[in-house]
């Protein structure tokens, strides 16, 4: 087999790379190595909705279940809370919707544009010679079929075997840099379905709660703990506890359970090699501070393939991309993780203060002196903590 473009992934990074380089007029196969795109689900289902145009997407019933006006952040104890609108609030608000049909409505946009989808055909290994990569070994109908081609973006998740068997060596992620998490999709509870929430503090280590309302009386409910602060067991130990003592969620039936694990890293060091592009969850772009990926994993697809149709060259295209991508993400990716850090050093005494201070306060118009300004009012012998962790 012999195509212009192979892509090794077909999650929401895939789906848009495909797309993009077909409507370019390039011949594309995706490889999806599991019988069934956008299974199984593991994903809290959030996103925002400012970026949807950029990619020509739509907002359908088919992948929406709610649309939320903003989110609610609240310290550990939980009795109170920051109102933010879903215009500041980050890349998982805006809608809740169903990852398994998202995933497939990407693709069904990569098929129609003229791209090949191979499903359960799982990449075994890269295929590279002295000028970098050259297609990719596929487990085809349970043979090993080599598959030539100039360019493969491997969109393949944060651990991205793709990368690594082409030969790119970057860093291991310490423990501080991944979080794991679990979630289920309850059933038979009570919840505002006009806002997410999240819930920060040493209820979940390094991380957060979430609520995140779908259909009427139901909602995702996870946590993230980072690794470096979690033991064997206690993201479902904490999660248990939480809903448990919480009386809108406890009468609730679990309909799903889900668990793995999201990277909160720095971006990838390298983003390319001869012929290959390094994209999305692969690329480590997942915001490390919320652990959402689905938007930038969407652009970064866009921008892979756009670099390549702007120069066939095999290092060039590749140069473009990288390009484009630090200039974009790198900065606040950076700021993300940065922030991330400074959190898991944060007392809950500091967090309720802040959500106490900033409970009746215009975000609108938020400034990190109006935090300052608030918190000096009201919890005065705090201000030491507060002006360190603000970096002033």
């Amino acid at each position: 087999m012999r195509y212009d473009c192979v892509v090794v992934g077909a999650g929401p990074a895939g789906s848009t790379a495909a797309r993009y380089l077909a409507r370019g007029g390039m011949s594309v196969l995706m490889l999806e190595k599991r019988p069934d795109i956008g299974s199984p689900v593991r994903c809290g289902e959030g996103i925002s909705r400012d970026w949807l145009g950029e990619l020509g997407i739509t907002p359908s019933d088919r992948w929406v279940d709610n649309e939320v006006k903003g989110a609610r952040i609240f310290g550990p104890s939980g009795n109170n809370y920051i109102s933010v609108s879903a215009s500041m609030a980050g890349n998982e608000v805006g809608y809740v919707i169903e990852r398994d049909k998202f995933d497939k409505y990407l693709a069904s946009m990569a098929a129609d544009a003229g791209a090949d989808i191979m499903v359960k055909t799982p990449a075994v290994d890269a295929i590279v010679d002295a000028g970098g990569v050259v297609g990719v070994k596929a487990r085809v109908g349970g043979r090993l079929e080599d598959i030539r081609c100039d360019f493969v973006l491997a969109c393949d998740g944060f651990e991205s075997e793709f990368a690594r068997w082409a030969g790119m060596k970057d860093f291991l992620l310490p423990p501080s840099d991944m979080v794991s998490a679990l979630q289920y999709r309850l059933r038979g509870i009570s919840c505002d379905r006009d806002y997410v929430d999240f819930h920060f503090g040493s209820i979940a280590p390094g991380g957060y709660i979430w609520v995140f309302p779908k259909s009427e009386g139901e909602a995702n409910v996870g946590i993230g703990v980072n690794l470096s602060r979690a033991g064997k067991g206690m993201a479902k130990e904490l999660l248990d506890s939480f809903i448990k003592r919480n009386p809108a969620l406890s009468r609730g039936k679990p309909i799903q359970v889900v668990s793995g694990g999201v990277s909160v890293s720095k971006v990838r060091k390298r983003l390319h090699m001869p012929g290959l592009l390094v994209v999305g969850d692969a690329a480590r772009l997942i915001d490390p501070l919320t652990g959402g990926g689905i938007s930038n994993a969407c652009i970064s697809g866009k921008m892979a393939a756009e670099s390549i149709l702007l120069s066939r060259d095999r290092q060039e295209a590749g140069q473009i991309y990288e390009d484009r991508v630090r200039e974009r993400f790198e900065v606040p990716h950076m700021r993300g993780w940065f922030m991330k850090e400074k959190l898991m050093e944060v007392s809950d005494e500091l967090i309720e203060a802040v959500v106490d201070a900033l409970h009746s306060v215009d975000l609108g118009t938020f400034s990190p002196q109006e935090l300052i300004n608030a918190v000096a009012s009201t919890r005065p012998s705090l201000m030491e903590e507060i002006r360190r962790f603000a970096g002033l």
